[in-house]
């Protein structure tokens, strides 16, 4: 750890001493930040096991060789809670012709994990069981007033939040950052903005020439009427990696050419929207929509048929919308400023994981993978007992709740919300002996029954203290009443590709408290 700390500073050190060629050294200023947050959920979480046996899914695409889950939605077992901290700690050096540079270590841990080992019994402590230490969150150059007019260039590492952060923001939980590689280019000029990136997700050069994974952006805003405020943007995601089904075999190639299989490509997702926001006396609004479409043979690539089939689909693509409505009223003259507001959200998703007859009959079926709207680099979270996170798709949400200000420094907010599946999932044809289900037949796996959509409704609340502008502290509390749908299973984890069923149907409920100091 030493030695790592030693390599950090000189790193500092050069950083510096190289921008004095760029212009004198104005200042230098240290911040961070430090983040606590502790953590219950109840009747959640469970190992991640087998929920439908393979047998009973027989040339079914369901985006692998089994159906598993990390959800049990019963109160057998133990619940699930930790601790964790998240630390941020940046120098920011000023030059002067409007140029900075900046670096900024990140360090995110569980508590009891990365510090001492478990071996209590003898007491011979190894101390530092280290796994993943210190990180650079952000390292990146900033010029400004680039040929003398107002436009921003960043090179580096460094956060990229676009908009309100909908679909790209700078988080992966409340408590877990996440930066990219970028060069982000803005214009700014007096109600207009503009914003241009480019980012590297993962460099491939060692596995294939063109396998890389690379995200473009184009975000315009103008807020030059306070009733209405308009955004629009473009998101490219292009993976270069081509997938295979077989390899290597001439043979085989061959035939697959005759018969126009295993020809995936490269995938791209496109994600265009628009965002109009704003406020009118006492009433606020927000409403932002996105549609995404392209070629997802990366997705399509998973979609193989249980049973040992060969082919997944390489001719799958996107097509889904996403939305997010907020309607808001605030009571300007009355006690603790309450204010009213209602949400929607939608996520499409298509799922097509179940067969016909003639599908199952058929030697030549070709699979058709299931696909939902992809909420890129989100931490919008929804529904946290679901554990959103960002990646919750194929779902749709209706809320109602308000706000209330008892204090400048205090604010209380509570919802009560109803959940839903977009597309649900058809399980196997199933019958209940003494409240235990069981599959009906195996191999006949045409036989199903259709998938319920309700993922339930719930209840949250939390509040939140402002002892300082630098200190605050959170209370969340959030109650599931586990719908049909939710208890049977669907897809709806990980933007629509990964199961969420459980063993029963039992309420469930997700609580945290946080605190944030920044300095």
């Amino acid at each position: 750890m030493m030695i790592k700390a030693r390599g950090y500073l000189s790193f500092i050190i050069f950083l510096f001493l190289a921008f004095e060629t760029l212009g004198e050294l104005q200042s230098v200023s240290v911040g961070g930040e430090l983040r606590i947050r502790g953590r219950w959920y109840i009747n959640t979480f469970a190992p991640r096991e087998e929920r439908i046996p393979p047998a009973f899914l027989i040339k079914r695409p369901v985006g692998g060789d089994k159906v598993t889950s990390m959800f049990k939605w019963d109160n057998e077992g133990s619940d699930w809670s930790r601790y964790e901290t998240s630390v941020l700690l940046n120098f920011k050096a000023d030059f002067t012709d409007d140029i900075t540079a900046f670096i900024e270590f990140y360090d995110f841990y569980v508590g009891g994990e990365d510090f001492r080992s478990k071996d209590y019994v003898t007491g011979v402590d190894t101390r530092a069981e280290s796994k993943d230490d210190v990180e650079i969150e952000q390292a990146y150059i900033e010029v400004r007033n680039i040929f003398d007019m107002p436009i921003t260039v960043k090179i580096g590492r460094q956060d990229l939040i676009m908009g309100k952060g909908w679909l790209v923001t700078n988080m992966l939980t409340p408590s877990q950052y996440s930066s990219q590689d970028s060069i982000r280019l803005t214009y700014k000029e007096g109600n207009w903005t503009l914003d241009a990136f480019a980012s590297k997700l993962a460099e491939r050069y060692n596995v294939e020439q063109d396998g890389d994974i690379d995200f473009y952006g184009v975000y315009g805003t103008y807020s030059g009427w306070k009733p209405l405020s308009l955004s629009a943007y473009w998101y490219f995601l292009r993976d270069g990696l081509s997938p295979h089904d077989t390899k290597d075999d001439p043979v085989l190639e061959f035939m697959e050419d005759l018969l126009n299989r295993d020809d995936y490509g490269v995938t791209r997702l496109h994600t265009v929207g628009i965002r109009a926001f704003g406020k009118y006396s006492s009433f606020d609004y927000d409403l932002e929509l996105a549609y995404q479409f392209g070629d997802a043979d990366s997705i399509g690539a998973r979609f193989k048929p249980i049973g040992g089939f060969l082919y997944g689909d390489d001719d799958a693509s996107w097509g889904d919308l996403g939305a997010e409505l907020t309607l808001g009223y605030t009571f300007q003259d009355v006690k603790w400023t309450p204010r009213i507001y209602t949400l929607g959200v939608y996520f499409q998703g298509h799922d097509n994981r179940d067969i016909s007859f003639w599908d199952w009959i058929n030697p030549f079926y070709e699979p058709e993978a299931s696909h939902s709207f992809n909420r890129l680099f989100s931490d919008r979270n929804y529904l946290p007992t679901v554990n959103d996170n960002g990646w919750l798709s194929n779902y749709w949400q209706v809320q109602l709740g308000f706000e209330l200000k008892p204090t400048e420094k205090i604010l209380f907010h509570f919802h009560g919300a109803y959940d839903g599946i977009v597309s649900p999932f058809d399980p196997p044809k199933s019958f209940k002996i003494f409240g235990r289900k069981f599959y009906a037949l195996p191999f006949f796996s045409f036989w199903t029954e259709e998938g319920e959509d309700d993922i339930g409704w719930e209840l949250a609340a939390w509040i939140r203290y402002n002892y300082s502008k630098d200190l605050w502290f959170m209370l969340y509390g959030n109650y599931l009443f586990v719908g049909d749908g939710l208890a049977q299973g669907a897809y709806i984890q990980g933007n629509g590709t990964d199961f969420a069923g459980g063993t029963d149907d039992d309420n469930a409920g997700y609580i945290f408290w946080m605190s944030v100091l920044k300095f």
